[in-house]
């Protein structure tokens, strides 16, 4: 009886020096870039999971490789059969709205709640990119938070090159929602402010998810676990400081949160809302901020918002009051 728990005892306490040792370990488990779920889905072919989409790779970085899929509107599925990616390309300039969809942790472009989002976003007649960022999916590179925010500002850049007058809006969710406003607030401090940004599942900044998260609560006791975890948080650089962005965001902002959420707690998505509204008072900003909440007896939780019959309208009612 005495050998299980004193290995049990040692692994417990191992933990924290591990940690300590190899910093590089809570990256990994942040980002679980190495999960690539789906297994055994070929990204290059979007046609197994996802109709009328075009798969392509953009370097983003030195030595950077980003894939990146580009599911069409319903308007032009029917034309989409055959077609190249250059002629995908060209349709970015017919004046519908683009949605690029930052994922959160865990798995590649591919899982199924991404998938479903990106079916239902492309029925209410948008484009739709969704990028597996470095280090995720098919994607080359290590991931990291300023890494992440370069792939997302690549993107945008890159889809207002096919067309400046395009509308075009940041979608976030869980980790991505981070991603997103990171790079929300690099593009109006360049000048050109994100046309709408969309946050499914948003954390007040990444050390308050890591606090709440139940391994995380297994050694709060211990004297130094919580200093060496925020410690560890900064050497790494990352942030991911969604309260402190939407304090300086001006974009028109949505926000989607489930009661039910087990991985945010909503109470995070109300924090971010209230923040953003404050903020837009004191600087005497006239850009919408819009929170939707969804029942818990919905069940929709962290990742089946998608589920949300009405959610094709929700967005499609935000995005035209702001083009008209």
């Amino acid at each position: 009886m005495w050998k299980p728990l004193s290995f049990l005892i040692s692994a417990y306490i191992s933990v924290p020096v591990v940690l300590f040792l190899f910093p590089w370990i809570l990256d990994y488990a942040i980002f679980a870039h190495l999960l690539k779920i789906p297994f055994f889905v070929d990204l290059s072919r979007p046609e197994d999971v996802l109709d009328h989409t075009c798969n392509f790779y953009l370097s983003t970085d030195e030595g950077v490789s980003v894939g990146v899929w580009h599911t069409l509107p319903a308007s032009q599925w029917e034309e989409a059969a055959g077609k190249s990616p250059e002629w995908y390309r060209g349709t970015l300039g017919d004046g519908r709205p683009v949605i690029i969809y930052h994922h959160g942790n865990v798995g590649t472009r591919a899982k199924k709640n991404r998938v479903e989002l990106l079916k239902l976003l492309s029925a209410a007649d948008y484009h739709v990119l969704s990028l597996d960022y470095r280090g995720f999916g098919d994607s080359s590179g290590e991931p990291s938070e300023a890494g992440l925010t370069s792939d997302a500002l690549y993107l945008y850049q890159w889809v207002k090159q096919q067309n400046r007058e395009s509308f075009v809006c940041l979608w976030g969710h869980s980790l991505g929602s981070g991603v997103v406003t990171n790079a929300a607030v690099r593009l109006q401090e360049q000048g050109s402010p994100a046309d709408a940004v969309v946050l499914e599942g948003p954390y007040t900044r990444m050390r308050e998810v890591v606090a709440i998260h139940p391994l995380t609560k297994l050694y709060n006791f211990l004297p130094g676990f919580e200093s060496l975890i925020w410690h560890i948080l900064e050497k790494n650089n990352i942030e991911f400081a969604n309260d402190k962005n939407l304090k300086t965001l001006t974009s028109p902002l949505l926000i989607l949160h489930s009661e039910d959420d087990n991985i945010v707690p909503y109470q995070m998505g109300l924090k971010l809302h209230q923040i953003s509204v404050q903020a837009r008072k004191e600087h005497d900003i006239d850009a919408p901020v819009e929170m939707v909440s969804y029942a818990a007896n919905l069940g929709y939780s962290h990742n089946r918002i998608y589920l949300d019959p009405n959610l094709a309208n929700v967005v499609r009612g935000f995005l035209q009051r702001l083009r008209q």
